[in-house]
């Protein structure tokens, strides 16, 4: 965990560069995404340690706070889920669906990203692969992908899985599409197994496989 010094020049350095990058065309939205991510990660620790509120906010006029982590180890994927799929959120990180289960608990947790961004990975997943996924009290649940499906966003409904403590991942599709805002969704199933490699690190995706 980065101590209270590191983390303040991690986020002074981070925003140094967003500055010198405001004169650098495109490479503003990659210092953008950037520093979203390094204050989205420090958010996330501060919440595990017990330092910060309940919902420790990653900046003072976000209107989220980071909820649960989800890692695939194979694909080397890390990734904050932060709390309410509004426009402005999925901007910033994949989160949760209101609604829906809390990330780790029993029923069906529905976490979604954007397609070209932070949930681009989901295209590469595969059945058997293993997702970990850490919730607000530091504890790591291990999930199974058991498949994948197309469905139109107008005529679906929602299976709470009562009963089940399973996650489903949800982007647009398809992935190359020119234009946006369609109907159909691509979504990945993963249901909950075992826990494999107690006591991993809660920090490195290559230790928790």
């Amino acid at each position: 965990m980065l101590s209270r010094h590191r983390t303040g020049l991690v986020v002074g350095v981070a925003l140094c560069a967003a500055g010198l990058a405001l004169f650098s065309g495109a490479g503003y939205i990659h210092a953008k995404a950037w520093l979203a991510g390094a204050l989205l990660d420090h958010a996330w620790e501060q919440r595990l340690s017990g330092a910060g509120l309940a919902e420790t906010r990653p900046w003072p006029w976000a209107d989220t706070a980071p909820l649960a982590r989800l890692q695939v180890p194979r694909l080397d994927i890390d990734r904050i889920v932060l709390a309410g799929a509004s426009g402005r959120t999925l901007a910033f990180g994949a989160a949760h669906l209101d609604g829906t289960a809390e990330p780790g608990a029993r029923g069906n947790s529905v976490i979604t990203g954007h397609r070209d961004t932070h949930f681009a990975f989901l295209r590469h997943l595969r059945s058997g692969d293993m997702v970990r996924l850490q919730a607000a009290n530091g504890d790591w649940k291990t999930y199974r992908i058991t498949g994948s499906e197309v469905f139109d966003a107008r005529a679906a409904r929602l299976d709470a899985a009562t009963g089940h403590n399973v996650i489903t991942l949800v982007t647009c599709y398809p992935f190359d599409a020119v234009v946006p805002n369609g109907p159909l969704r691509y979504a990945v199933f993963a249901e909950r197994v075992a826990p494999v490699g107690a006591g991993a690190s809660r920090h490195s995706p290559q230790q928790q496989q």
